[in-house]
């Protein structure tokens, strides 16, 4: 019997590292309106640029984004170069790197996320696209309370009586009456004069006394005044013996009614729930005041003061295509 001879199986190619995960908020956001990727994406990028580009953009929503994630996970370029090439990438309009608050109340935090554009935009579109962004995603919204439905009373055919003789209509069956108002509890500067025997028992009111000193109590309330501070002012210095407990609470709330503040003045700008990072000094700020990823100083310094700076108007006409031609000669002479 002839010997069979086995040759091994040839072995797998190796599986392929699955993207890191980026902790829930953070990571990398693709931008909408897209055109579907081509063969010709990013061909007027230098070779690295052109590399790093190709690879984040196959990365899915949410993917990590950090130097240390992006040089791991490739194999050609490490921290320094993976941190060059991101910000030339963001010098010629393909991403933005912002912190975003989320959540709200005390449980706003600050999150870090790129947003990732195939096609070169703007300044002018990036500023857009990051003010509608805080509008609708990262705003806190506030809660809305849940509301009961409110339907209309059940219908309940009326008993028929002894009354009732065969073929005569029973008579249409009487609506329970809604309430239109609905009896409401104490308010709560009547509350606090009734808590006032509670705090001290020479100022112990009646329900008649309460009821009576509520309007002026109210006066308190109105310009500002809580019920501690009500209390305080009503209980402070006490003679010995009180004679009167109404008429000396009526007395205190007519002589010690506290001035109307004015509201508060208005803050000179909202609270900003979303700040770019300059590419190259990681420096947050309003998205308006950045060119090219770049606060002012980096701006400067990479470009020159022939380079408009974030404080004049901006230029509709400007040429991506020129400037990303003038980054590729930048680079090439480093």
């Amino acid at each position: 019997m002839a010997t069979q001879h086995l040759s091994p199986a040839p072995p797998s190619p190796p599986r392929s590292a699955p993207y890191p995960k980026a902790s829930p908020g953070y990571g990398k956001r693709a931008v909408p309106g897209q055109r579907p990727p081509a063969a010709d994406d990013f061909t007027f990028l230098p070779e690295r640029e052109r590399y790093i580009a190709g690879y984040v953009d196959t990365l899915p929503d949410g993917a990590a984004m950090g130097i240390k994630s992006l040089a791991k996970c490739q194999p050609l370029y490490g921290q320094m170069a993976v941190g060059s090439a991101l910000r030339a990438l963001a010098v010629a309009g393909h991403l933005r790197q912002v912190r975003c608050a989320v959540g709200d109340g005390d449980g706003i935090r600050w999150v870090t996320r790129t947003f990732w554009s195939r096609t070169a935009r703007d300044n002018e579109w990036w500023t857009a696209f990051l003010t509608a962004e805080e509008t609708t995603h990262c705003a806190p919204q506030p809660p809305v309370a849940p509301v009961a439905p409110v339907g209309p009373p059940p219908w309940v055919p009326a008993e028929p009586t002894a009354t009732d003789t065969p073929g005569t209509p029973a008579p249409a069956p009487a609506l329970p009456q809604q309430r239109t108002d609905a009896p409401q509890g104490p308010s709560p500067a009547y509350l606090a004069l009734a808590e006032l025997g509670r705090t001290d028992p020479r100022l112990v009111l009646s329900a008649a006394d309460c009821a009576a000193l509520e309007e002026l109590a109210a006066q308190w309330f109105a310009r500002g005044a809580d019920a501690h501070h009500l209390t305080r002012a009503l209980t402070a210095g006490l003679p010995e013996a009180v004679d009167s407990p109404v008429g000396f609470v009526r007395r205190r709330l007519v002589d010690k009614l506290p001035p109307y503040l004015p509201a508060p003045a208005a803050q000179a700008a909202p609270a900003r729930h979303l700040m770019i990072e300059c590419a190259d000094c990681r420096t947050p700020g309003p998205p308006e005041v950045f060119r090219d990823g770049l606060c002012g100083p980096c701006l400067r310094s990479t470009h020159g003061p022939a380079t408009p700076t974030p404080d004049e108007p901006p230029n509709p006409g400007r040429d991506i295509q020129a400037h990303v031609q003038h980054l590729r000669a930048q680079l090439r002479a480093r």
